[in-house]
């Protein structure tokens, strides 16, 4: 074992929340059914998420935009029985919109191009005076409904990656513009503190940001944040009901998350609050790796270090209840989610689970941990195995860690420590799901296993303190994430306490024996 890294006792920086902001979803009336709901519930009991994001808001499936005809006259009508329903439900699960504005309504779109299984429409409005009425009958509900000082909160973002044909026509650039203007405009005529921005581009489409700032500074274009993605991974290389892709290395999200303030330093945008509002490795549903513990410690580093480049950074999504590609056909699928299908948590979720239980003072960070403190003293070690994308440098089955951890000043002789873990076997319920031949539809009792091979491994010692600090070796498995939490013990045991006698034998007569 090396030398422990001497963990100094004042902290040199706060923790940024930025991981928590924001979490991303799938389509806007999937919040309708139920095991959506249930796996919102529990990722808010266990990680606690700000806001969600997700698309679909205006699409044909949440039914807002209601075209009719009545004496010769064309008019619309909008319809907010799902957009309240999923509302309500995601605040009385304590995370709050951030709302993205789009897809198209078929019955306003200038054409019949869409994207995904469930054909969100792509195209401009075919009349930009309907399509801002849209926009401020929607938020001015929003306002109405949930209040001004509520909604002041909710970030409103312009359309979703523009710069891809797939999700706007063409991928044009003033027509998107266009849009993003009259858009901001019409939100701010509700009020002009609501926050609106853009433009969420994709990952390789920086040269948008100087021409964005540009049109919005030489028209006087509303701006209060901007929105990119993030994204790792290499084309697909597609098989029947899945893909593969290569990646770059986690080092490559935390590139991208300060992208936006490099292409954008010297323009008027320069000082606005920057949210990755998607970010993963493989930008595919349907890749096997997002349920892996490779991809736990895949993310962890990105969780870490990622607060200090941008204001939030959103992961791409919260549930497997997602069908862009169409209706899942197995349990594990290789879905964004941090759960799979029936509440099923895989070992990305667990970072996050492990990241809501670290402290807001920062002690040190490296390339394998970060030790924080929290307000009552407790210190809190994340720490992960590397991983290799190459395939050319394969990791080794195991990476060892030491550390010198100062606690709180106490006459505290020990420390009591917790330390729990996923990896390839432990909080691993992909790896248990192939172990039983990957069954597509798992009976009762095999979703029971699924569930307890889901949880991390645990386990707690006493540990002496020496001059106020706790010395911790720690030795990860192959692609293990671990968090070890310290608190100092504050001796209660009576003094008639003797666990010799837990048999009820006097010590005398045990000696005898």
């Amino acid at each position: 074992m090396p030398d422990p890294i001497v963990v100094p006792d004042q902290a040199s920086g706060r923790l940024a929340d930025s991981w928590r902001y924001c979490v991303g979803t799938g389509r806007f009336d999937l919040g309708l059914r139920r095991d959506y709901q249930d796996s919102l519930a529990l990722i808010q009991r266990e990680i606690g998420f700000r806001r969600i994001r997700g698309h679909g808001l205006l699409s044909d499936g949440a039914g807002v935009y209601q075209p009719y005809e009545y004496q010769g006259s064309k008019s619309a009508r909008y319809s907010f029985t799902y957009v309240d329903q999923v509302i309500d439900a995601y605040l009385g699960l304590g995370i709050a919109p951030f709302v993205e504005l789009g897809f198209m309504p078929a019955a306003l779109a200038s054409g019949e191009h869409s994207v995904f299984w469930w054909r969100g429409n792509v195209t401009p409005p075919s009349d930009h005076r309907e399509w801002a009425a849209l926009v401020r009958a929607t938020v001015a509900h929003l306002v109405d409904r949930y209040g001004l000082d509520q909604v002041r909160g909710w970030p409103i973002e312009v359309w979703n990656e523009p710069n891809l044909k797939d999700f706007w026509l063409g991928a044009d650039q003033d027509a998107y513009h266009r849009l993003y203007e009259v858009t901001a405009h019409a939100v701010k005529d509700v009020d002009a503190s609501l926050k609106v921005g853009g433009p969420a581009l994709s990952p390789g489409a920086d040269e948008w940001f100087e021409p964005f700032a540009r049109f919005v500074t030489d028209r006087a274009v509303p701006v209060d944040f901007v929105s990119r993605h993030a994204y790792t991974s290499g084309p697909a290389q597609h098989v029947p009901f899945g893909v593969y892709q290569t990646l770059e290395p986690p080092s490559a999200l935390l590139e991208q998350f300060a992208a936006p303030r490099e292409h954008l330093r010297g323009t008027a945008l320069a000082q606005l609050p920057v949210h990755i509002t998607e970010f993963n490795s493989s930008y595919r549903p349907d890749n096997p790796v997002h349920d892996t513990a490779f991809h736990a410690a895949y993310l962890a580093p990105v969780l870490a270090a990622g607060g200090e480049l941008v204001d939030s950074f959103s992961y791409w999504t919260f549930c497997d209840v997602f069908e862009e590609t169409g209706v899942p056909t197995a349990l594990f699928h290789g879905g964004f989610g941090l759960l799979a299908h029936r509440q099923i948590k895989k070992p990305a979720f667990h970072v996050y689970a492990f990241m809501a239980r670290m402290g807001e003072q920062i002690l040190a960070r490296g390339q394998d941990h970060l030790v924080t403190r929290a307000a009552d003293g407790r210190v809190t070690v994340l720490a992960w195995a590397p991983v290799d994308v190459t395939g050319a440098h394969p990791v080794a089955d195991r990476h060892r860690l030491a550390l010198s951890i100062p606690l709180a000043r106490s006459d505290a002789r020990t420390a009591f420590v917790l330390r729990s873990s996923v990896d390839e076997q432990d909080g691993n319920a992909w790896r248990a799901w192939c172990e039983m031949g990957r069954p597509a539809s798992p009976r009762p009792r095999q979703l029971e296993i699924l569930r307890e091979a889901a949880e991390p491994s645990r386990r707690h010692w006493a540990a002496p303190l020496a001059a106020g600090r706790v010395h911790l070796d720690l030795t990860l498995a192959r692609h293990e994430v671990t968090l070890v939490e310290i608190a100092a013990v504050h001796d209660e045991t009576p003094p008639w306490w003797d666990e010799r006698r837990l048999t009820g034998l006097a010590v005398g007569d045990q000696e005898e024996r």
